[in-house]
């Protein structure tokens, strides 16, 4: 049997856009807007399960690297404040293994003519799987692709 474990980490990460709050959150809120920007790294295959952008509703993402086990993001929205807060759980699986589970809240304010984005996330590793900070390594290239999906759309 493996040995068990739960590590904590909590990080938070702001950036400031130049487009309305609006428009930053609709970058969340609207399914193909996100699709847009919410994607791995190029050569990975994304099969998108759904997002239902609503209190209790779910998304699920699933991207595979080439030669590699898929990678599930499975979350659940709990908190919705359009342009304003956007709180959800997930989960994140690797193969069959789940790695582990998050608390993510996505705060919008106006700064200036544009957007001050602060995401917040509370995470616990699970059963040996060592994130070593690529998880905020991830949610910042993320921040950047949202960038640049506003810079096009």
């Amino acid at each position: 049997m493996s040995k068990r474990s739960a590590v904590h980490d909590t990080f938070t990460l702001e950036r400031t856009y130049p487009a309305a709050r609006e428009r930053v959150f609709k970058a969340f809120a609207d399914p193909a807007a996100k699709a847009r920007w919410f994607t791995p790294p190029e050569g990975w295959n994304v099969k998108r399960a759904g997002m239902e952008f609503k209190v209790g509703g779910k998304e699920s993402v699933t991207s595979t690297p080439p030669g590699g086990q898929p990678h599930v993001f499975d979350a659940i929205y709990l908190d919705i404040v359009a342009n304003e807060r956007i709180v959800y759980v997930y989960e994140m699986h690797i193969g069959a293994a789940k790695i582990s589970a998050s608390l993510a809240t996505i705060q919008f304010a106006a700064a200036g003519s544009g957007t001050k984005l602060t995401i917040t996330e509370q995470g616990v590793f699970l059963d040996g799987y060592d994130d070593a900070g690529s998880r905020k390594q991830g949610t910042q290239y993320l921040m950047e692709q949202v960038g640049r999906s506003l810079e096009t759309n």
